[in-house]
């Protein structure tokens, strides 16, 4: 049976490419000639962004840089014997923040942006030192 803790690790995982997602949204009605997405160079294209898709892209970059902390807090909280119900609070929590983050990244609230970051981190620790 799969718990609550997997659907997280599972939804974490696919941030990043949620992220990529929003980056690129829109582009692929324009050729790549006219400015719109380039899918031999994606990095490159990505790189000369502005506004919201460069943000986005920034998103995705941290989402991929939070997952291992993340996915090795949880594990370890398991290990340690964490209570389930206790580690399922506090990886939903670090996925309602991380994804509220998102969001906040691409509508440019940087200061809000921030302190959910730090909130995402110190969930982050207490899943890490949750166990016994």
């Amino acid at each position: 049976m799969t718990n609550i803790s997997t659907w997280c690790i599972l939804i974490s995982a696919l941030m990043p490419i949620i992220c990529a997602g929003i980056a690129k949204w829109g582009a692929f009605s324009k050729s790549a000639s006219e400015g719109g997405y380039d899918n031999n160079q994606p990095r490159e294209w990505l790189s000369r962004q502005q506004g919201w898709r460069l943000r986005a892209n920034a998103a995705q970059a941290n989402c991929f840089e939070a997952l291992p902390f993340f996915i090795g807090a949880l594990l370890w909280a398991l290990h340690t014997g964490a209570s389930q119900p206790r580690v399922d609070l506090l990886a939903v929590s670090f996925v309602v923040l991380r994804g509220a983050y998102v969001a906040l990244y691409v509508l440019d609230l940087a200061s809000i942006r921030s302190a959910v970051w730090v909130t995402a981190l110190a969930v982050n620790i207490a899943l890490l030192f949750s166990g016994g």
